[in-house]
Parts: structure tokens; sequence; C-alpha cells
């Protein structure tokens, strides 16, 4: 009996926690976009003065700051540089972000952006959506999460169950 109410509250367990997977994967790419956007605008300024002096290349910007005799603007180099990095990993991010639901979770689970994905975390707030990916992940995991709790149980039953040894006939004994 109680291994029955532990797979119910297991399967329980496993449906809302599904259910919160498409919300929560919702918000981090909002907050890629966010951030994305926000650096985008920030570099408009070093994006235009590489496309009317070099070529639109960032990197012959980069170089010629950090190839100055002015201190200021090698410093800036280094700024520019991460910032630009910035920029590169967050659209990256965001291209990953693209496509069917299922390469979405397994990206935000396997390769997230941590800063971001640690922001959304501490920022998620818990809803039970009823659309129809949030029930999708939560009766998938459900049933997952229910499998693997249900293959200890019987592993763990098969190996604290006594074994018995028959011993088969070979002789008889005399009289």
């Amino acid at each position: 009996m109680l291994a029955h109410y532990l797979r119910l509250i297991t399967f329980a367990f496993g449906l809302l926690i599904g259910i919160q997977v498409p919300g929560f994967v919702d918000q981090y790419a909002k907050r890629v976009s966010a951030h994305q956007l926000e650096i985008s605008q920030d570099f408009a300024g070093f994006q235009e003065t590489a496309n009317q002096y070099y070529g639109g290349d960032v990197e012959a910007l980069i170089s010629h700051h950090a190839a100055s005799a002015d201190a200021p603007f090698r410093d800036e180099a280094k700024t520019i540089q991460a910032m630009y990095q910035r920029l590169k990993d967050l659209t990256a991010e965001l291209a990953a972000l693209r496509g069917p639901l299922i390469k979405q979770i397994f990206h935000v689970a396997l390769r997230p952006n941590r800063e971001i994905f640690a922001e959304t975390r501490s920022a998620y707030s818990y809803t039970v959506p009823l659309n129809l990916p949030a029930i999708e992940s939560g009766i998938i995991i459900a049933v997952l999460l229910a499998a693997l709790v249900e293959a200890l149980l019987a592993a763990i039953t098969h190996l604290l169950r006594p074994r018995h040894h028959r011993f088969p006939l070979t002789h008889t004994p005399r009289q």
C-alpha cells in the first residue's frame, strides 16, 4: 500500500514539475532576449564606428584601440571586446532557443547561460498553466519520474527479497 501511495505522490510531483518546464523556458528565453537587446543598443555606437571606419569589422576597431598610444583607448579596447563578446554570446543563445520546445528544454537544461539561468530561477514565478505544451511536458515528466521510481522500487525489492536455494536430488539416501 505504501508503494502505491509513493507511486501516486511521485506521479503528482512529476506532473507539477513538468508543467513548470515550458513556463521556465519561456521566461529564460525572454530574459536572454532582453539582455541581448540591451547589449546591442549599448554596442550600437561602436558598431557604427566600425561600419564607418573599418567596413563593419569590430575586431579591427578593437585592434586599433588596443594598439593606441593613449592609455584610455587601450583600456576602452577591453570594454569594447567584452561587450562584443557578450553580444555574440547572447545572439548565439537566442539562436539556440529557436525551434521546437523539446530542443529548447534540452538547451536550457544542459547548456544555458549560467548567469541568466540563475537570474531566471531566482525571479521565476510558479504558475499552473493549462496550455498544451505545459500539459504535455507535465505528463511526460510525470511518467518518466514514476517509471524511474518504479524501477528503483523493483530493484530494491529484488535485492532485499530472501533467496531460496533448491538443491536437486541427485541421489537417494541409503537405508
